[in-house]
């Protein structure tokens, strides 16, 4: 074939010219395909490579995993795929998928497709992008050439994301290459074509025949990119959230009452979730910040004396953000903490504007318990006013109350509270057994340490009890 690009030798792993030896002896045309070549180019480390023969994979990949001791072999006939783990001496592990040259056609109704074999030209036509669309022979007489045959090596020069086909085709064919155009575009910084842009648009609404497992993989990557909200106003602008997230898009917008608007709490949230993502890589915590303000839309109110509020917009976002979890399809470990971050969120701010008391502090400690620094990193990246001024006075507050929250933790050790006396102990201590009553006194000797009304020891929460439980008695 000609060859207008070729890759230096150097840059692929010795592995591979091994496995196209192989190929040479079967007399298999064997090309690497992909998000692996694009990687390559991008002078991205990867250890996930595909490689595509024309031909027969399974037993291709069979001669592999023997020749170069290959692992965890499985095979997906079905979709005439194959997969094991190979160990490289410069890059350690890495994962090898082996698939056969195929084209595919879709039912409207299902994004499942329907598999024949095809050539080269049938298998990179079918890819979701044009940069995901390179090939790379490892056979020796054409070795390291890049097989471009949609100009993606200059979309990737030029950061922009084009679909090898119509774009309408290809996002008809499979409906999630939709959620990834706005991941890629997260991720990589890429624009999007605008025929990219219009076809979303026009066909949002295909989304939903993807499973919402498929979606909620998507949607979790692009909140894990460096700048989430390219990839989320993506979504936004071309109706796809709406479709995948009913309950983000009810934020946008500004309502007027006698000329007095709120802020558009869509665009503050994404505000937010960007500046939270610029100091911390914690997926949840930038969840958290995704639906701190989930509740707002539900609990707007327009006063006359005091315009908009939302009150109690903590507490209804931290049950709403069960429901959101569930649809989405989340994990659902993480979920009491995203509700710890959602229900406290406010809670540092009113600290700070006024004389601050151990016993305040303490409460904040004791409810933030070991994710308090979290708190404060959600708290900080929570403000987004334009005005210089009041973002000042706002930190300096944030300053005094984490200032206040170390000299309370240097002074009593309340960094990482814990309660002198459990619920066991209550029970043993007052004969009681496991029930409300429990829970109740438990309550009631916790406040009392955190008021610093009793000391933080055991014996003075013994006798706490005891005669809370003698009152309650009496009363």
């Amino acid at each position: 074939m000609s060859c207008k690009e070729t890759l230096p030798h150097h840059a692929l792993p010795d592995i591979l010219y091994r496995i196209g030896d192989i190929a040479d002896r079967m007399n298999t045309p064997c090309y690497l395909v992909g998000g692996y070549v694009r990687d390559v180019l991008m002078h991205k480390t990867s250890s996930d490579i595909d490689i595509m023969v024309i031909g027969e994979p399974v037993p291709f990949a069979r001669l592999i995993a023997k020749e170069l001791n290959g692992k965890n072999f499985v095979v997906f006939e079905r979709f005439r795929t194959a997969r094991l783990e190979l160990e490289a001496p410069r890059t350690g592990t890495i994962l090898l998928e082996i698939v056969g040259a195929r084209k595919e056609s879709y039912n409207p109704d299902s994004r499942k497709p329907i598999t024949e074999i095809g050539s080269l030209e049938d298998d990179l036509s079918r890819r979701d992008f044009t940069i995901n669309a390179l090939a790379v022979p490892l056979n020796k007489n054409d070795r390291n050439c890049l097989v471009d045959l949609f100009n993606g090596h200059n979309d990737l020069r030029h950061k922009l994301l084009r679909t090898p086909l119509e774009s309408e085709k290809t996002f008809s064919d499979d409906p999630l290459r939709m959620m990834r155009a706005a991941r890629f575009s997260s991720q990589l910084d890429f624009q999007l074509d605008r025929p990219v842009i219009r076809a979303m648009t026009a066909m949002a609404g295909r989304i939903t025949i993807v499973s919402k497992e498929r979606i909620s993989q998507e949607f979790l990557k692009i909140m894990g990119s460096p700048k989430p909200s390219i990839g989320l106003m993506i979504l936004y602008e071309t109706g796809i959230l709406h479709e995948i997230f009913p309950e983000l898009t009810a934020m946008a917008g500004i309502e007027q009452v006698d000329g007095l608007g709120h802020k558009d709490t869509l665009l503050h949230t994404f505000q937010v979730v960007d500046k939270l993502s610029e100091n911390s890589d914690n997926l949840w915590l930038r969840i958290a910040a995704l639906l701190h303000d989930i509740a707002k839309p539900l609990t707007k109110r327009f006063t006359r004396s005091s315009g908009w509020v939302f009150h109690g917009h903590e507490a209804v976002g931290t049950k709403l953000s069960r429901k959101i979890f569930h649809s989405m399809r989340w994990p659902l470990e993480p979920l009491p903490y995203v509700q710890k971050m959602i229900r406290l969120h406010h809670r540092p701010i009113p600290l700070s504007k006024r004389e601050i008391t151990d016993s305040a502090v303490r409460r904040l400690m004791y409810e933030a318990g070991e994710d308090l620094e979290d708190l404060m990193t959600l708290c900080r990246a929570d403000v987004t006013s334009k005005n210089p001024g009041k973002v000042r006075k706002i930190m300096n507050n944030f300053n005094i109350v984490e200032k206040k929250i170390t000299e309370v933790a240097e002074k009593d050790l309340l960094a990482k509270w814990r309660p002198p006396i459990d619920g066991c102990d209550i029970m043993e201590a007052l004969g009681l057994s496991e029930g409300r009553l429990v829970g109740i006194i438990k309550k009631k000797m916790e406040a009392a340490v955190i008021e610093g009304k009793i000391p933080y020891d055991r014996e003075a929460a013994l006798d706490y009890i005891k005669k809370t439980y003698r009152e309650m008695q009496n009363s």
